[in-house]
């Protein structure tokens, strides 16, 4: 693997920051500087860290990024939820981002515990 663009969890990862800055535009505009704001941070941060994973040098140092990175998808989902429970979003509209959500939360699941075991 050449690039971290290359990781299957970075591929899905980016779908998932793209359907959230399409469902966070339904928000409020009340919400700019709110769950608009953190929402977007925390799907761009798992991008991020699965970034700066890759290019650390020791298998500890990536597996630490790695969980940094699914500890972001947890905040992902939980700000979706509250979307959904404000009613900014219906429950159709969160179906594909809660999706590629716990994909990428598997993915780096794997990606950790390989990590892990070579370190």
């Amino acid at each position: 693997m050449d690039s971290f663009t290359d990781l299957q969890a970075w591929q899905k990862g980016l779908q998932m920051t793209k359907e959230i800055y399409k469902l966070s535009g339904k928000f409020p505009r009340s919400e700019l500087f709110a769950l608009t704001s953190q929402i977007r941070r925390a799907s761009t941060s798992i991008l991020a860290n699965i970034a700066e994973g890759f290019g650390r040098y020791t298998y500890a140092d990536k597996a630490y990024k790695y969980t940094i990175a699914r500890g972001e998808c947890s905040e992902v989902y939980a700000f979706l939820l509250i979307a959904l429970e404000l009613g900014f979003i219906s429950r159709n509209d969160t179906e594909t981002a809660l999706n590629l959500n716990g994909e990428v939360g598997r993915i780096l699941s794997g990606l950790i515990s390989s990590c892990r075991s070579q370190s």
